[in-house]
């Protein structure tokens, strides 16, 4: 995990440093802007990284990745929880699209009912494992 750390880490200094020279080299906002939010992804990533890290290593035992006498074998376990199939997540697009679409093209009250929508959607969504054939 400290390889990943470190080249994350490398990236964030470089963007850090970029960034303000774009501006005086240019003036240009928008890729000011760009390389600024760039460089805040990076140094989120970095962190993420870096505390991962730390936890890993308090634990006592590296990781398979890390070692270098490391079987695929030694990778395998739970990996998480997968949920299955859900018609949820299109819903919630179509009804952003709706209110997208709205607000293009001026007509608030199309937004208003993909508002609505949308919240049923979400909603649908977040609970959705606790009614019918997913129910924990």
């Amino acid at each position: 995990m400290k390889a990943e750390t470190w080249l994350f880490g490398i990236c964030t200094v470089f963007f850090l440093l970029v960034a303000p020279a774009y501006w005086f080299i240019s003036y240009d906002p928008t890729g000011t802007s760009a390389l600024t939010m760039t460089f805040l992804l990076t140094l989120l990533v970095t962190f993420y990284l870096g505390a991962h890290a730390r936890r890993i290593s308090q634990s006592g035992a590296p990781r398979p990745e890390d070692r270098n006498d490391a079987e695929i074998a030694d990778g395998a376990g739970e990996l998480g929880f997968f949920p299955p199939y859900s018609w949820w997540p299109l819903w919630a697009g179509a009804t952003l699209g709706m209110i997208v679409f709205g607000m293009a093209m001026g007509e608030y009250w199309l937004s208003i009912i993909g508002a609505g929508l949308g919240g049923v959607a979400v909603c649908g969504w977040v609970y959705e494992y606790y009614v019918g054939e997913h129910a924990h």
